[in-house]
């Protein structure tokens, strides 16, 4: 038996310097301090006596055998979780999970998600970042999220997936707008008005451009943006019609401030997934990404 040779909070130093690149960025991360992180290392190098990591230029680089044992401690830490789980006893993983979601998401059903959450792991804290899924996609491929819920297409692979399921289109204007165009306009007769959608980085707008393109139409009235939110909003002030996801304007068809309109032509559906790297987080993050099936499925209810 090795008793208390070692500990897994200096397991865990070390996961979280390999993985974040810097003692700091771990200390933060683990809420803590830089000097309190590098007597965790210095401990465990002292006990197993071999040198697991070198700093060059403020960087850290691991050694070789700092590799492997690396790979140890990981699977370590897992095991660790696993007599948690089996006693049934979630309460007791305290951790700090850096998740990532799309402005979509945090206006709809996130709430529901943080609950869910909170409630399978009361000692997890949510440190949320809300962006573009090509902000996301790079930042989870960086090791700074442990999990997104994202919207395809994804320009990294993630080795933990889980399908949420796709989300329509919708166009959708003022009534003083839609009264003006015919009953089933084409894209063409939206171009009067300012189209009002997803950024220009995204699939939706890609796909719109390319339709333009493609019918000889002027792309000078498609107005995209970084918020979807101030899409809603700009278009129940008249300023255009917008083509957005039917979950984001839902609440706004239904109390008339915006209309559907019966538009020939509409964007792939979104296909969102929660997106982990699964070699490298903690096991309860599979667990938080299948939840996602579970808050949506329940917002989606509620919604009707």
């Amino acid at each position: 038996m090795i008793g208390h040779a070692f500990t897994l909070k200096q397991l865990e130093a070390l996961v979280w310097v390999a993985d974040l690149g810097s003692f700091r960025k771990a200390a933060a991360h683990l809420n803590t301090t830089q000097p309190n992180i590098s007597s965790r290392i210095a401990g465990l190098e002292e006990t197993l006596g071999v040198v697991l990591m070198q700093r060059d230029a403020g960087a850290v680089r691991l050694t070789d055998k700092g590799r492997e044992i690396l790979a140890a401690a990981r699977e370590t830490l897992r095991q660790a979780e696993q007599l948690v789980t089996v006693a049934a006893r979630p309460d007791l993983i305290a951790d700090r999970l850096r998740l990532g979601v799309t402005e979509l998401v945090a206006c709809t059903w996130l709430h529901a998600y943080l609950r869910a959450l909170k409630s399978a792991y009361p000692g997890v804290t949510v440190e949320l970042t809300v962006d573009l899924s090509r902000n996301l996609d790079k930042e989870l491929s960086s090791r700074a999220l442990d999990l997104t819920v994202q919207t395809a297409p994804f320009a990294s692979p993630a080795s933990g997936v889980v399908e949420l399921g796709d989300f329509p289109y919708v166009w959708v204007g003022t009534k003083t707008i839609l009264s003006g165009l015919p009953d089933h306009p084409v894209v063409a007769d939206l171009l009067p008005h300012s189209i009002l959608t997803h950024a220009r980085h995204t699939q939706a707008y890609q796909e719109l451009t390319d339709h333009a393109a493609a019918n000889g139409l002027s792309m000078a009235r498609i107005a995209p943006s970084n918020s979807m939110a101030s899409c809603v909003q700009m278009a129940q002030d008249d300023m255009g019609v917008t083509l957005l996801p039917l979950a984001l304007v839902e609440k706004e068809i239904a109390e008339g401030s915006l209309q559907v309109a019966d538009v020939d032509w509409h964007p792939s559906p979104l296909r969102f997934a929660a997106r982990y790297q699964a070699e490298r987080v903690a096991p309860y993050v599979a667990r938080c990404a299948a939840l996602a099936i579970d808050a949506l499925a329940d917002y989606q209810k509620a919604r009707g």
